[in-house]
């Protein structure tokens, strides 16, 4: 069967409101940076280079946010992944306050791209973060703290269970904590709209031209089947789709399988009565529910993350039970759309981020385990301020994190991941 190189048959898809196409690379050009993968990662990356002045190839494979870039959950949320206190050791105290920091900053600069290019894509918000147990509710005292100590400048708030059906018409919660700072998108339309800035600044587009081969140096050259680009320095944002092209980065990442469904249209008395606040919610279990209204009243629901490498063969079916465990009033609706898509997870669920030993004119940003929407664009400033200045303290601290080589190597990966994770799962419902 031929790769599949069109968007999949998503919401985002069918409801984009400008959708963008630009030629195959053919011939043979140049460039002060190359940059391969159209998603979050590699359109930010290219736009920062480009408002720095650099001339910018950008080659993608497919088509722009093909991945998982265009096709998430479309949650805008806080924080870089999970608790980075652990890695005080690698990056010291200050390490660990800057990257707490960054969580927050990149969300802001979310905001800011989408204002000052104008770019229509839904954004909404608030976000609730809901607890499965009273344990994790007390949890939130730590996570309260902890923002104050940041001086978060949003209105946080905790939900106690008496309170929780005020956010979400579901008896499944012990509870949630506020966050008024965080909130809800259509994907596509975001990395779409930034694609088209970054093209207006000068940086050359390419779709459907993956990159065949790698030829490094002092000056890189990438081989596409209609052409060439030389470059300075090149930029690799492939993340979950890197497979083979880069073997020292794809092996510290392992693509896992994430799945989506979106109802029909909702009236909008029923879809205030689900979410009456209109919030982005998620919950605290190792395979995490998340889900929010669209802006025409859907339900977008999503999570189940897939190790095995194996994708279901109907995700309706699949997701329909995880959709009404959380709303059974909604066994009379019709699911509208499902589709799955692959997320970069690594070992230390940590984005790696920095550039090869062995060829320092080579960077990169990979690996964000379901926290890509901000973090790809924290990220990309940093890469694109290491390379036009030739320094970045952000990507200093990013790279001092160390990441382990998935065991196995690519046919056991998954196998041995997927069965850490219902060593998890089991001791999730036990506890």
């Amino acid at each position: 069967m031929p790769p599949q190189t069109e968007h999949t048959a998503s919401y985002y898809a069918a409801t984009a409101r400008a959708k963008t196409h630009y030629p195959t690379l053919q011939g043979d050009l140049h460039a002060d940076v190359c940059v391969v993968g159209g998603g979050l990662t590699g359109v930010n990356t290219a736009l920062e280079l480009a408002e720095r002045g650099l001339s910018v190839i950008l080659l993608e494979a497919r088509r722009i946010g093909w991945g998982a870039s265009g096709r998430n959950g479309g949650q805008l949320i806080r924080g870089i992944g999970h608790d980075v206190s652990g890695f005080a050791r690698h990056v010291g105290q200050d390490g660990v306050r800057y990257l707490k920091q960054a969580g927050l900053d990149s969300v802001t600069l979310v905001a800011e791209r989408i204002a000052r290019y104008g770019i229509e894509c839904d954004l909404r918000w608030g976000f609730c973060e809901l607890a499965n147990t009273p344990a994790q509710f007390a949890a939130f005292d730590d996570e309260l703290r902890d923002l104050a100590d940041l001086e978060y400048a949003h209105e946080t708030r905790l939900i106690g269970p008496q309170d929780i059906h005020e956010i979400v018409a579901s008896d499944q919660y012990a509870g949630g904590l506020v966050d008024m700072g965080s909130g809800h998108l259509h994907p596509l339309d975001l990395v779409q709209g930034e694609a088209r800035a970054a093209s207006t600044l000068g940086v050359r587009v390419f779709e459907q031209s993956p990159v065949q081969r790698i030829e490094h140096g002092d000056t890189v050259t990438l081989h596409c089947s209609g052409g060439t680009v030389r470059a300075g320095r090149l930029v690799l944002g492939c993340n979950a789709h890197l497979d083979e092209l880069e073997p020292r980065l794809s092996g510290k990442v392992l693509p896992a399988g994430s799945y989506v469904v979106a109802t029909e249209p909702l009236s909008e008395a029923r879809a205030r009565s689900l979410i009456p606040q209109n919030m982005a919610l998620c919950d605290q279990k190792v395979g995490l529910d998340y889900y929010r209204l669209t802006a025409d009243r859907r339900l977008l629901f999503g999570g189940a993350c897939h190790y095995s490498g194996r994708d279901p063969q109907d995700i309706a079916a699949y997701m329909r039970p995880k959709v009404l465990k959380v709303f059974p009033q909604l066994a009379d609706v019709r699911l509208d759309f499902q589709w799955g898509g692959m997320i970069g997870i690594t070992a230390n669920r940590f984005p790696q981020v920095g550039r090869l030993r062995q060829q320092p004119n080579v960077y990169y940003a990979q690996g964000y385990s379901g926290h890509g929407l901000n973090v790809t664009h924290w990220t990309a400033r940093l890469l694109a301020e290491a390379i036009a200045t030739g320094h970045s303290t952000g990507l200093d601290i990013f790279s001092a994190v160390p990441h382990l080589t998935f065991p196995g190597g690519k046919a056991l990966r998954s196998p041995l991941l997927a069965l850490g994770m219902l060593w998890y799962r089991m001791r999730e419902r036990l506890g």
